[in-house]
């Protein structure tokens, strides 16, 4: 069973920047370089919004309202993605979610809080 854990999330003032983690136990092998690696938000009364996707061979897509400002990264060797967010709003708080795929399972970390207010 794949477990991801998200960290670095918390409090920042528009303009900031943050860099989320998330960390996955219980893949077997090297298999994370096989998954498909994703992060979403979802603020409250919002649907929950991918935000960041990169595959397997490091190709990535961003929905227009964070390309430019948000990077997703990934080492293979420490089983981690990252998310690097600049240039922050308030719009941008939400609960973000890293989310890993793969052919036969897709497995949700539980979240971590980013909060972009003055």
């Amino acid at each position: 069973q794949v477990q991801l854990v998200e960290s670095g999330g918390g409090l920042v003032q528009p303009g900031g920047s943050l860099r989320l983690s998330c960390t996955a136990s219980g893949t077997s092998g090297n298999n994370f370089r096989l998954y498909i690696m994703d992060w979403y938000r979802q603020a409250p009364g919002k649907e929950r919004e991918l935000v960041a996707r990169i595959d397997g061979i490091g190709l990535t897509n961003y929905p227009n309202s964070v390309k430019g400002r948000f990077t997703i990264s990934r080492d293979n060797a420490k089983n981690t993605v990252y998310l690097q967010m600049n240039s922050l709003s308030p719009e941008d708080s939400a609960d973000y979610y890293c989310r890993a795929a793969i052919t036969g399972g897709t497995y949700w970390g539980q979240g971590t809080q980013v909060i972009v207010s003055s």
